[in-house]
């Protein structure tokens, strides 16, 4: 009798969950394929003003030719005074929170990158790649990958217009799902980034697309509204910028 029980309940759950299965039309899944997030840069520009803020509340404008960085991330920050033209260095538990601008450089590479794959024509914006705006960097303490030791880094905040929630760091060291080429033609799928770094109240931790359903109801399951009409298995990794973006203004009413 018991185990007849059990099974009923294991079915009514298992046709629970199935019925929790959303169907979303195409119109919403290309919505939701947009990414939403900031382009992640690696190197400042040298020739643009870039304004450090330490803990102690001075701040420091300058050049800035020279980074430290440890697997992508920056922990050292060299700046040329604007005024006085003497170098100066800071290490990132010193700093609070830096401004700088995206190197040409590296522009030139995302533009390249960005035509060569279809799909970046309509799930990203070029602008994004050729940023002129000042990039925000914060200091957050953190385990690289999950697995170092915590230490404390810059990382570039890449969804500021809807970080309050949810805040979502670039992974330099991110990889990108592989798509296909034929003969030199732009690739056709993949491109999609691997890992960021996400921080919701206290914690933050290294994401990957691998570990997205796992962490599902740790990022969104106190949103019973967003829960129902995103549940986890309705959704994918490909969706994650709409789907911070989604709860976050779902939570903010």
């Amino acid at each position: 009798m018991r185990l007849k029980t059990l099974l009923l309940a294991l079915c009514i759950a298992g046709t629970t969950t199935f019925a929790q299965k959303v169907k979303y039309s195409k119109e919403d899944i290309k919505k939701m394929e947009t990414y939403l997030f900031n382009e992640g840069f690696n190197t400042p520009s040298p020739k643009k003003t870039s304004t450090i803020t330490l803990k102690d509340g001075t701040s420091h404008k300058g050049f800035c030719n020279s980074i430290e960085t440890k697997k992508g991330q920056i922990y050292e920050v060299a700046i040329k005074d604007s005024i006085t033209k003497k170098t100066a260095k800071f290490n990132a538990d010193q700093i609070s929170e830096m401004y700088v601008y995206p190197s040409n450089g590296e522009k030139i590479m995302k533009v390249s990158k960005y035509m060569g794959n279809i799909r970046n024509y309509s799930t990203k914006k070029l602008t994004k790649s050729t940023n002129n705006d000042r990039i925000y960097f914060i200091n957050q303490t953190v385990s690289l990958k999950n697995k170092k030791d915590e230490k404390e880094f810059l990382m570039q905040v890449i969804n500021p217009g809807f970080d309050d929630i949810i805040s979502v760091y670039h992974d330099p060291r991110a990889k990108e799902t592989t798509g296909f080429s034929v003969m030199g033609s732009p690739q056709l799928g993949g491109g999609v980034i691997k890992s960021y770094y996400v921080k919701k109240g206290d914690k933050i931790m290294w994401l990957h697309k691998d570990d997205f359903e796992d962490n599902y109801d740790f990022l969104f399951g106190d949103n019973s509204e967003f829960v129902k009409k995103y549940p986890k298995n309705s959704v994918e990794w490909d969706y994650f910028s709409f789907l911070v973006s989604e709860y976050t203004a779902m939570t903010n009413g």
